[in-house]
């Protein structure tokens, strides 16, 4: 694909995965996505804004063909995805410097092995002029590594914002169409990349809000040309109360632990309280982390494998521990053979997850109406607790 005009004197650059299945070895990717680079050229000098994925450093090095000189390269973010490339482009335009936050340097150096004298680094809230195009660098830690930055077009009201408010979805359209189909994947690669951030994320959006913002650019997915939409939800996500939601992910072995988890989902149900279940033998991670954004409460169900949770539950609790979801309330089900302790083990997994726990059911062998009526206990707790804090 060759460089698209955004505006003008300003490019996309960068390659579409339409293949790429699976990011960090761990984060399903069902539709794809895109690495993006941006070149802008000023009266007075040219910069590009970060590079591809190693794997398609050719697709780029193609779209800089016919490029005569880059002053400068600016690297939001060390990783990979973003970074990977810059060596390749160094190579063919030496005489350009690196423009990073100081961590970043740090990390490249470690990352890529580029030598020391080919960065310069930038202060948060330092401007660059092209000529009559200024770039300000506004840094943004923790969204989602230490080192992160966006910059701001003044010009332009643009923001090329990396990470922040990606998306990983494949397309050739340039900007946003569909606005459903982005808000999920949108909110998809919030779950899966910056929920555990939020409390960063908030600090950063506060900085950005002075801006006058008419088009995000980020380095995953389409670019934003009427932005708005999703600078609000990511406020929702990161500020706003959880929902009404029980967020329910499960194994079953043998039919037991299924048993309570369609009595516990039919009980909730009847008092209003919605459901979202994720059998984890088939279950995409990405679809349970999204879900967990807006969760209420969690609930595990769970049979007892030699001792303790089922692996599949202990990998989910983790991942929920890792991803630090704003969840108030959380509870276990399941049942076992002959004893356990599987309640206590996932209690210790979860350090992270700033919950109260509710009484569990655990039931040994076949539910019994025992079983069940406690079950109908919980789901009574559950509602009562969401209906006393107001949520929808």
């Amino acid at each position: 694909m060759q460089r698209r005009k955004i505006r003008d004197n300003i490019h996309w650059l960068g390659a579409i995965d339409w293949d790429r299945r699976l990011f960090d070895a761990l984060i399903p990717l069902p539709d794809g996505t895109s690495y993006n680079a941006y070149l802008i050229r000023g009266s007075a000098g040219i910069a590009l804004l970060d590079t591809v994925d190693p794997a398609m450093a050719d697709q780029l090095m193609r779209q800089l063909d016919g490029v005569a000189a880059i002053d400068y390269i600016v690297c939001h973010h060390a990783e990979q995805d973003h970074s990977g490339a810059l060596p390749m482009v160094l190579e063919r335009f030496p005489q350009a410097r690196v423009l990073a936050t100081p961590k970043a340097k740090a990390l490249l150096v470690d990352h890529l092995h580029l030598p020391e004298d080919v960065f310069v680094t930038v202060a948060d809230g330092e401007t660059l002029s092209l000529g009559d195009k200024t770039l300000r660098f506004i840094h943004t830690p923790w969204v989602h590594w230490p080192e992160t930055m966006v910059t701001y077009l003044v010009e332009d009201r643009l923001l090329f914002s990396c990470d922040f408010f990606g998306a990983h979805r494949a397309t050739n359209d340039l900007f946003v169409g569909d606005q459903g189909l982005v808000h999920e994947a949108a909110k998809r690669y919030f779950g899966e990349i910056m929920q555990p951030f939020r409390t960063a994320i908030a600090k950063n959006l506060e900085k950005l809000a002075g801006l006058p913002i008419e088009m995000i650019a980020p380095s995953h997915g389409q670019i934003y040309d009427r932005p708005s939409w999703i600078i609000e939800a990511y406020r929702d996500w990161v500020l706003g109360p959880p929902r009404n939601l029980v967020v329910f992910p499960f194994i079953s072995m043998h039919g037991s632990t299924r048993l309570l988890v369609d009595r516990l989902t039919a009980a909730l149900t009847e008092r209003g309280v919605t459901v979202e279940l994720f059998n984890l033998a088939v279950t995409d991670i990405g679809k349970l982390a999204m879900a967990l954004v807006d969760a209420a409460t969690i609930v595990v169900g769970t049979p007892t494998v030699l001792g303790g949770p089922h692996p599949l539950v202990a990998h989910a609790a983790f991942l929920a521990n890792a991803l630090r979801p704003k969840a108030r309330y959380l509870s276990v089900v399941g049942s076992y053979g002959w004893g356990g302790k599987a309640v206590e083990t996932l209690a210790g997994m979860i350090p992270n997850l700033k919950v109260e726990v509710l009484e569990p059911v655990l039931c040994k062998g076949l539910p019994d109406q025992a079983a069940f009526t406690a079950l109908e206990r919980l789901a009574d707790e559950i509602a009562r607790r969401h209906g006393e804090s107001g949520l929808q």
